[in-house]
C-alpha cells in the first residue's frame, strides 16, 4: 500500500501529466484546423467543377 501511495504522490508531483493533456489538446485542434480546410478546399473544388460542368454543356 506504501509503494501505490509513493506512486500517486510521484505522479502528482511531476509534470508529465499536464504536459501529455497539452499535447493532447494541441493535437485536437490542429485535427480540427486540418478537417475544417479540407472541408472548405473540398467544397471550393466541387463548385469550380460544377462551374466547368455548366460551361461545358
Amino acid at each position: 500500500m506504501k509503494n501505490f501511495v509513493n506512486s500517486v504522490k510521484h505522479f502528482l508531483d511531476s509534470e508529465d501529466g499536464p504536459t501529455a493533456v497539452e499535447y493532447a489538446v494541441m493535437l485536437a485542434l490542429i485535427v480540427v484546423v486540418c478537417l475544417t480546410a479540407i472541408q472548405a478546399i473540398g467544397t471550393n473544388a466541387a463548385a469550380k467543377f460544377e462551374a466547368v460542368n455548366s460551361s461545358l454543356s
